[in-house]
């Protein structure tokens, strides 16, 4: 399957050259003091939860709404959440 994109990013010429600097660094260099350490005490009780295939389906929405789930990057896998959430809150 091939990925396309419908737009752009509107970024300046500055933040591409942020971008290509921060994916040249090496991660020996990245800056991990300001997250805490987790151990697996952190990690006892993680869920890993699996729905099950989606399905290609076409969907109307307003402009609006859409141009700012696209904004927020993964749109598609954000709608089908707050979807979910939707769905389990009213069951």
């Amino acid at each position: 399957m091939s990925v396309k994109r419908t737009k752009e990013p509107n970024l300046s010429a500055a933040d591409i050259e942020r971008l290509k600097a921060l994916a040249a660094m090496p991660d020996s260099e990245i800056d991990y003091s300001d997250i805490p350490a987790t151990d697996e005490a952190f990690w006892a009780d993680a869920v890993v939860i699996r729905h099950g295939p989606k399905e290609q389906i076409s969907i109307r929405l307003d402009a609006d709404l859409l141009e700012w789930f696209r904004k927020r990057g993964r749109y598609q896998t954000e709608i089908n959440s707050v979807l979910r959430t939707f769905m389990d809150h009213h069951r």
